[in-house]
């Protein structure tokens, strides 16, 4: 490859999003045996299938969608620039393409990034959530600058990632006010019983409660497994079982859901990470994140 052709590389661009050539030909006001045939001629000349079918849909290979996280940015700036010559103002700044795993505390990842919404320069953030295996794919592909995490990544990722641990925060025992009535005497001995919402399994989490109900002898009354932390105090604040979270947001916790914290865990913390491709934090919007964390944001105590 001595030269992309930008055309190609546009239709390339609106077939993926469309996710069909005929869509594409509606857009583009072409015939499709000549986005077929243009699209070919690209394909031949990355080297490589960048669409394949699933059913009736075309999807992204892990070439394609490489290919199509840096057309979008080209295109995106493209736009811009029109904008800018038409005499519009853009507001274009740094841009940071962020995962945040299902499991993660959705308060806490906010706490994570709100220094970026406070700077004197703008910057563009672009959130997804999914499960850490599939972040840590986007990572590989540099789809993703940064992914906030519970837990790190491992050698089975199957990519050479970096783990930077931003700090860690006590557990508490959260429940609306009603349960919490009933199950704040005696506590944590009251919580025997209880009905509980629990983190899946396959969490960092999960694996530390397990532990600490064994080493008190408790038996919970598990009502949910829920991996989404925000659908799992949904739950909660529905009033169908007790939850666990970090105390460090327990006061946005209990403003948000309408709940009261029943009290700490002792011994059971959760452990917070953002992984990179790269063990130098290159991009000035990861490092204002870690420096924020190691600032004091995960000190002892619930603001």
């Amino acid at each position: 490859m001595e030269r992309l052709n930008y055309q190609h590389l546009y239709y390339f661009w609106v077939v993926a999003k469309q996710g069909s050539i005929s869509k594409a030909c509606e857009i583009l006001h072409l015939a499709q045996p000549t986005i077929s045939g243009q699209f070919a001629v690209f394909e031949q000349h990355i080297g490589s299938q960048l669409l394949r079918k699933e059913g009736r849909k075309l999807v992204l290979t892990d070439t394609g969608r490489t290919v199509f996280n840096y057309a979008e940015e080209i295109f995106t700036l493209g736009r811009e620039l029109t904008q800018t010559l038409k005499g519009h103002h853009t507001d274009r700044g740094l841009r940071l393409h962020l995962g945040i795993t299902d499991a993660l505390p959705k308060l806490v990842a906010y706490r994570l990034i709100e220094p970026l919404l406070r700077q004197a320069e703008p910057v563009q953030i672009y959130c997804y959530e999914d499960k850490t295996e599939r972040l840590l794919a986007e990572i590989a592909l540099h789809a993703i600058d940064l992914v906030l995490s519970d837990m790190p990544a491992t050698p089975a990722s199957g990519a050479r990632l970096f783990n930077h641990l931003l700090g860690e925060a006590k557990v508490g025992v959260f429940a609306t006010p009603s349960l919490g009535v009933r199950y704040q005497d005696n506590f944590p001995r009251s919580l025997n019983g209880a009905p509980f919402l629990l983190p899946t399994t396959n969490t960092a989490l999960r694996r530390s409660l397990n532990q600490w109900f064994d080493s008190q002898e408790l038996s919970p009354v598990v009502k949910a497994e829920v991996e989404n932390s925000a659908l799992l105090k949904t739950f909660g604040a529905a009033g169908v079982g007790l939850f666990f979270s970090p105390i460090i947001v327990a006061n946005q916790i209990n403003q948000q859901y309408g709940t009261v914290l029943l009290g700490q865990i002792e011994g059971v913390v959760e452990r917070f990470y953002a992984i990179t491709a790269q063990r130098k934090l290159k991009h000035p919007s990861v490092a204002v994140i870690l420096a924020n964390a190691q600032q004091g944001l995960f000190e002892t105590g619930s603001t």
